[in-house]
């Protein structure tokens, strides 16, 4: 069950971190500024329309952590991911495209052969570790030596 209040300090420490107003964290996610209102002060629960708002407003929260407090905030591998695949000017795609890559991975995860990996390896002394392919369609392929 949810600790209303605990969520309540959870909610409002993402605000802070944003450094936003309770108004401009309601516009940001699309509701209205009654709603965020009354859940700060405990008069209602969040529902999970307000929950998934903010999830898809605020990537770098965590549904475990904003839910039950487990967890990091912000999350480092989603801060990590903002970081490191920042687009270059030959590589720029738009802010609905980077979420859409994120929102809907494929995961797959076939294996090489040692033979393969030799092949790829023999002109060089260097060892590969892993070759990931990234895909259009936002899916990815990892092989692992």
């Amino acid at each position: 069950m949810l600790n209303n209040q605990e969520f309540t300090k959870r909610l409002k420490k993402v605000i802070e971190h944003y450094g936003e107003s309770a108004s401009s964290f309601a516009e940001k996610i699309g509701v209205q500024r009654s709603s965020i209102s009354h859940i700060l002060s405990g008069r209602n629960k969040p529902s999970l329309e307000f929950v998934l708002k903010v999830l898809s407003s605020f990537p770098e929260v965590e549904l475990y952590w904003l839910m039950n407090g487990k967890g990091k905030f912000p999350s480092e591998k989603k801060s990590e991911e903002k970081i490191t695949n920042q687009p270059t000017s030959q590589n720029q795609i738009s802010f609905s495209e980077k979420q859409d890559l994120f929102s809907k991975p494929k995961i797959e995860n076939p294996t090489l052969e040692n033979s393969e990996i030799k092949k790829m390896t023999s002109s060089s002394k260097k060892e590969i570790e892993r070759i990931i392919i990234f895909y259009k369609d936002g899916s990815f392929s990892n092989f692992e030596n």
